[in-house]
This record gives structure tokens, sequence and C-alpha cells, in this order.
């Protein structure tokens, strides 16, 4: 009776959190670099950003960073500590759960080890008022997962016919198999804002067709030089090159990012902070 009361109120004690997985079916589209600017975005804001590296087997959040890691996601599944232990400090004062790198074991998590981890959130004592989960490419268990524990998915799209078909086979996935049917759209790389707009009008095109789902286009993050500097210097580029083009873009989606609402119930699927959802 004293671990219910306790729970109940911490539950009554926390605010509700927005979820946002990032995702985009295929690699090397930028996923992780909108993920991270951001969340650092986010921090300059004066928000309380947690970003999870959910690319369980190939991490690179703390790479890209140039940031040192003790302990990582492997750490807690094996039992040796908790969630919060692992929890490294980044840019903006943004926190960040490192994954491994280089480990099969970590890529062949079971359902029921991912349903865990998703679960352990709840559990955290650290404060913050957004999570960001750059998930893995591709459509594996693994991202389809942390996609349905979102409350918001953002897809990271650029004009190639791979990205928009890779794009394409998560959201059918998402929404034929896991009952996930509202999506937020980033442009990513274009050349213009036009030219972002007529990707998002070829995405949209293909799904109307053929998909019951809902997209918005939230970010058109224009093709900018000096993000490939800004990962050479392993840093975000809304800190290298703050009044860049593509910062200025990445600070206007975090502004946005902030207005966007927290739903008032579950939706139904394995949720991260289930508990403070539906307490709110």
């Amino acid at each position: 009776m004293n671990d219910q009361a306790s729970g109940l109120r911490k539950m009554q004690n926390s605010a509700p959190v927005k979820v946002i997985a990032v995702s985009g079916g295929k690699g090397g589209v930028g996923k992780t670099n909108v993920s991270l600017n951001t969340a650092i975005a986010l921090g300059q804001l004066g928000q309380r950003v947690l970003v999870l590296d959910a690319d369980l087997g190939l991490a690179n959040v703390d790479v890209m960073l140039g940031l040192r890691v003790k302990r990582n996601l492997s750490h807690v599944l094996s039992g040796e500590c908790e969630l919060d232990d692992i929890i490294i400090e980044g840019p903006a004062g943004i926190n960040i759960i490192p994954a491994t790198s280089g480990s099969q074991s970590m890529v062949d998590l079971t359902p029921a080890e991912h349903a865990g981890l998703i679960r352990a959130f709840s559990d955290m004592n650290t404060k913050f008022d957004v999570l960001i989960v750059d998930t893995a490419a591709g459509i594996s268990d693994m991202v389809l997962s942390f996609c349905r524990a979102s409350q918001d998915v953002m897809l990271v799209v650029c004009d190639e016919p791979t990205s928009i078909t890779d794009c394409y086979a998560l959201m059918k996935l998402l929404s034929r198999d896991h009952g996930v049917f509202k999506f937020k759209v980033v442009a990513n790389m274009v050349r213009t804002p036009k030219e972002g707009q007529q990707l998002f009008s070829k995405l949209s095109k293909v799904t109307d067709r053929f998909l019951d789902v809902a997209l918005e286009l939230v970010a058109v993050i224009p093709f900018d030089e000096n993000i490939r500097n800004s990962v050479r210097k392993q840093k975000a580029i809304v800190e290298a090159y703050p009044q860049s083009p593509a910062a200025v873009a990445f600070k206007s989606l975090a502004g946005n990012l902030i207005k966007w609402p927290v739903p008032k119930q579950a939706s139904g699927h394995l949720e991260f902070f289930i508990e403070q959802l539906l307490e709110h």
C-alpha cells in the first residue's frame, strides 16, 4: 500500500511529457541531425529535453556531439543500473540517454524487452518536458515499437525516390498493423521552400491514394553546407552556426513544437509515461 501511495503521489506531481519519435525509414536522410538540432533548439527556449538514442545497436548521438559515455542502455537492460544513472548532459542543458554501438544483442531485443524498456521511462526521477526518440533506420520491430509508443511520429524525408518509398513503407506498416494514422513530416535538405512543398506533395499524393493517414508538413529544412561543417566539429548547427539557414529552420520547428498539444488520454498503444498520460 505504501508503494501504491508513493506511486500515486509521483503521478500527481508530474506534468505530462511530449513524446516525439523521429524516424523516416531510410538511413542517410538526416534523422539524427533533425533530432539533435530540434532538441538543442528546444533547450535554448528553456524546455527540459531528453533525447533517447533508440538506434540501440548503432548508436551515434553521443559521437555526433563529441560526448564521452561510461554507461548506456545495455547496462540498464542487464540490470546493472537504472535509466536515471546513464543520463549524460549535452548542449543547451539537454539530457541524453545513450545506446550502444556494435552490439547484436541490442539489435535483437524481443518485443517484451522493447516493452520493458519503454515502461521503464515511467519510473524515471529526472524531470523534463519533451522526450525525443531518435529511432534507427529501417522498418524493424524496434522502430515500430518506439513509433507506436510515442504521441507524435515525425518523419524525415528528402527528395530521393528511395527516401519517399521507405517513408511510405513505414507509414503503411504503422497504419495497417499498429493503428498509427497521423504523421508529421520534415522535408529535409531541400534547395528552396517550394521544393520542400513539392516533396511533401509527392508523399501526400501517394498516401492519399493508398493509405488512410493524415500528414502535416511541420518543417522545411534547407540544404546547408554548414551542417557538414558542424558535424566535423561534433556540434549541432544551431550552436555552431546559429544564423545559418538550417539553424533558423530548426529553431522555427522547435518554437512550433512547443505548441503541439499533449493527448488528453492514452491512445491504447504501449506508451512512454503511460501513467502520466492517464493521470492528465
